[in-house]
């Protein structure tokens, strides 16, 4: 999967605004040390320290991780993978936003969060729920079969049930869970789905010609328009979960 880190910070600020609100589960404190595990670039990781806590920003995409680093200088970040990465060190908190659906090796991101908390340790986590965007893969996958293309599901949207079973199966004690709709604004009013998938997407159209998948990706967004496209916005249909939890 290729970032493109200017889109994402201009047009996809939701990501880490909606993120800001998830800080409050955390309740970070000054002097702790703070793992965000899937900065992204960055933005969360600054408002983190802003309480006075000590964060690494932690990523798998370098380009992102460039971003983080030219614009918050002054924290550390680290290019690493979420299912393998050892550091030396563990912390008081582990915080992941609006990442832990692209890790499909979820068991054993689960295993390196626990290792990496201090006993005690808090994880504060939201992540795409089932369910999320069903509307958009529904639409493209119709689109793709249509222009002769195989679907395949790339993201891991798992049930409240499911992901609280992983985490208490490697000695996590869940505090809270939380599943909720969240439909939300898209900023390009004229492309919203298309700029959408441009820049989640990458996945499925490794093998399709640029022209095809233009094609697919206006014929998708048109199938949404009825059901995602309102007083002239687009919005996508997120459903979140939420989740807190220690280190029992």
């Amino acid at each position: 999967m290729s970032w493109n880190a200017d889109l994402y910070k201009n047009n996809f600020a939701f990501v880490h605004q909606y993120g800001n609100s998830l800080i409050e589960w955390l309740q970070p404190q000054p002097g702790e040390q703070i793992l965000d595990l899937g900065c992204g670039t960055g933005e969360l990781t600054a408002t983190l320290a802003g309480s006075g806590a000590q964060l690494t920003g932690l990523d798998s995409s370098a380009t992102m991780i460039e971003s983080a680093r030219k614009n918050f200088p002054q924290l550390d970040f680290v290019v690493a993978n979420a299912a393998s990465f050892s550091l030396p060190m563990q912390f008081d908190a582990v915080f992941s936003n609006a990442a832990l659906h692209w890790m499909l090796e979820k068991e054993q991101v689960a295993a390196r969060m626990y290792q990496h908390l201090k006993p005690g340790g808090r994880l504060v986590l939201e992540m795409g729920a089932k369910g999320n965007v069903e509307a958009l893969l529904e639409a493209l996958e119709k689109a793709m079969q249509q222009h002769g293309y195989q679907y395949q599901p790339r993201w891991y949207f798992p049930s409240v049930g499911e992901y609280t079973s992983i985490l208490e199966k490697y000695g996590f004690r869940i505090h809270q869970a939380h599943c909720f709709d969240r439909l939300t604004e898209l900023a390009n009013p004229e492309n919203g789905i298309i700029e959408w998938f441009d820049m989640f997407g990458d996945y499925f159209f490794e093998n399709i010609p640029a022209d095809e998948r233009l094609s697919i990706l206006q014929q998708t967004q048109e199938a949404l328009r009825s059901a995602c496209f309102r007083n002239g916005k687009w919005y996508a249909d997120y459903v979140r979960l939420r989740i807190a939890a220690v280190k029992h």
